[in-house]
Parts: C-alpha cells; sequence; structure tokens
C-alpha cells in the first residue's frame, strides 16, 4: 500500500483474480505482453551463472536439457491453449494442470513425483488496486525445467528477469522458486510497513482530523489487514509444505532460504495482527473521545438550562397578563427585578460552585 497523506484511498472490495486480465500493458514493452495464441509472455535459458539467454516459442517447445541448463517459461494461463499443452506436451496430469490454470487459487503446494508445484500470492502494483488484491502466481518445476504461470500483471517475475539480464540471476531451477518465493513474500513486507507507518501518523493527527475522517482510514486499515491476512496465512502453510517436503533438486541452501522467508512471513503475519490491535485500540481512543466531547457539551447546556430555569419562571410570573402584578406602577420595578433576578443567579452559581457543578 503505497504511503500517503490524509485519508487512504477508498477501498475496493478483493476481485477475483480473473477481474482484469491485463492491467497496465500500455506501459509494458512489447516482450512481456503474451503472445495470444500460446500465451508465452518470456521464456530464458538459465546458463548457470546467473546470466540467461531468451529464446522464442518454438525453440522453448522442442527445449531438451543441457549442460545443467535450466529453461523458464513464463505464461499467461488466460490463453485457451495453455492447458492442452501443458497436459499434452509436458505431461502435467489433469488434476494438476487444473491447479495451475485454475481461478480457484487458495496458496497451496505440493509434491508429484520429482515436480514441485505452488500456488502463491503476490501484492498487487498494479494502478489503483488494493494491497489485499493479490496477484495469483502458480509455479511447476523440476530439476531442469520451471514454468511460471499469471492472469494478472505480478512484479516479481519481471524484477528476477531484471537479475537476470544484469547476470546476477538464479543459477539453478530451485535458486528460481526460491528467488520468486522471497520476492512475493519481500513485496508484502513494504505493504505492511507503509501500513504500520500510516497508523503513526494518524495516533499523531488525530487530534487534528474530522473523527469521520479518521475512522474510514481506520476501516480501511483494518479491511486491508483482514484481505492480506485471508491470503497470508494459507501462503505460510504452503512455504512450509515446501519445507518439509523439499524435491531433490531443491538444494540445502534453497531449503536454508526458504525457511528464511517462512519465518519473514510469520512476522509479516504477528505485524498485520498488531497492526489490526493497533487501529482498534486507536479507534477506541477516538470514539471516547467523541463521546466525551458529546458529553462534554451535553453537561454544559444542562447547566446552562439550569441557570435561566429559576430566572426564565421569575420573568414569567412577572409578565403574567393579570392585575395585582406588584411593580406596576412602581418607576423603580424594573431595576428592581434586575437586582432580585442578580442575586438569583450569583446563589444559583455558589451553589453550583459548591457542588462542584462548576
Amino acid at each position: 500500500m503505497a504511503k500517503v497523506k490524509g485519508a487512504l484511498p477508498p477501498h475496493h472490495a478483493a476481485r477475483n483474480d480473473g477481474a482484469m486480465d491485463h492491467p497496465g500493458t500500455d506501459s509494458l514493452p512489447s516482450t512481456l505482453l503474451p503472445d495470444p495464441d500460446t500465451g508465452l509472455i518470456f521464456a530464458r535459458i538459465l546458463d548457470g551463472n546467473g546470466g540467461s539467454r531468451a529464446i522464442d516459442w518454438d525453440a522453448a517447445a522442442r527445449w531438451c536439457p543441457t549442460g545443467g541448463e535450466t529453461l523458464w517459461m513464463h505464461l499467461d494461463r488466460t490463453v485457451e491453449s495453455v492447458d492442452d499443452w501443458l497436459r499434452d506436451e509436458i505431461g502435467i496430469s489433469e488434476a494438476t494442470v487444473e491447479a495451475l490454470v485454475s481461478n480457484q487459487t487458495r496458496p497451496r503446494a505440493f509434491r508429484e513425483a520429482d515436480s514441485l508445484i505452488a500456488v502463491l500470492r503476490g501484492i498487487n502494483f498494479n494502478p489503483g488496486a488494493e494491497p489485499e488484491d493479490m496477484i495469483t502466481l502458480q509455479i511447476w518445476a523440476r530439476a531442469d525445467r520451471v514454468i511460471t504461470l499469471r492472469r494478472r500483471i505480478l512484479q516479481a517475475p519481471r524484477d528476477i528477469l531484471d537479475q537476470l539480464e544484469r547476470g546476477a540471476g538464479p543459477r539453478s531451477a530451485g535458486d528460481l522458486v526460491t528467488e520468486i518465493v522471497e520476492q512475493l513474500v519481500a513485496k508484502m513486507g513494504g505493504s505492511i510497513v507503509d501500513m504500520n507507518e500510516r497508523i503513526d501518523e494518524l495516533e499523531e493527527e488525530e487530534d487534528d482530523t474530522e473523527v469521520e475522517d479518521v475512522l474510514d482510514v481506520i476501516a480501511t486499515i483494518r479491511r486491508n489487514c483482514l484481505g492480506l491476512k485471508r491470503h497470508m496465512s494459507p501462503q505460510h502453510e504452503a512455504l512450509m509444505q515446501i519445507a518439509r517436503d523439499p524435491p531433490e533438486w531443491m538444494s540445502a541452501a534453497n531449503s536454508r532460504d526458504i525457511r528464511e522467508t517462512i519465518d519473514q512471513l510469520k512476522r509479516y503475519l504477528e505485524d498485520i495482527d498488531v497492526s489490526k490491535e493497533s487501529v482498534l485500540v486507536l479507534q477506541d481512543d477516538i470514539n471516547n473521545r467523541a463521546a466525551n466531547r458529546s458529553n462534554h457539551t451535553m453537561y454544559m447546556l444542562s447547566i446552562v438550562a439550569a441557570i435561566f430555569l429559576p430566572l426564565s419562571f421569575v420573568t414569567g410570573l412577572l409578565g403574567i397578563n393579570v392585575g395585582g402584578v406588584p411593580g406596576v406602577n412602581d418607576p423603580q420595578a424594573f431595576w428592581k427585578t434586575m437586582f432580585l433576578l442578580g442575586g438569583v443567579l450569583a446563589v444559583q452559581l455558589l451553589i453550583f460552585r459548591r457542588l462542584r457543578w462548576l
């Protein structure tokens, strides 16, 4: 969530993963747009030294592993031919293909022979998106091939591609899967940190901000926390499954990094819980302050009413239109009445003071 001043952006209900096919494609280079026939966004052969070379769809379809190289294909799973290709050409089982292209994208991970299948989620950085509107990335990986699939644009694959372009990227399939996991979790941390900073700002600004505006921001933060927690908790379980049963092609260093990422994700979940508690405390404090101000206002109105009640009684009694009202023919009657009312007011104030009402 981008850090903002004042109110947060209006909350958008969490959308289904298929709510938007290719948001923001105008800002992408054409090399990162999916092929409408094959669904290929990009394909890279990792050279084992941190670099890679690009290949097209035909070369990727014919590719055979040689010399410790690893093929990484990034696909758009909305293209209809993708599921057939995964099933018929790669030989992935029907149930696994369904998990890779389905819109039922709750995070999970499992093994199938020497392959690792994972459904993970990452923060949505597309324009106008809310942090809890997370994007799914499906992963199918084995020792010499990694296939990632997405529906909406996700930042992590592009960042890893930039690393490969600089010659500082992952060297193997295990390194690539580990880097994807680390990137997805690390980007969650930025949103949580920004959210906590916004809570700190609210605590400092609450005296100078309209109560309704602060409560609106708090409600948005609470919804963001709930949305993030809803996806991050099962993601924690998915990463735990990878750590418990890693494929043989993942190195000891990969397993160690996965465990560190799991611990980092656990801390983020704890931070979300702290954020929820913080905004609840802040909301209670704001509500209590508003209630106290309202009670004080009502109290002062009651005191004013109590002061003017006997004065109104006297003036009303003297104003009745009947004979025998004292002072009607006395030219000094008005000032005597004012003196009397002043005395009544003084006695009232003295009594209220002794009763500690004022």
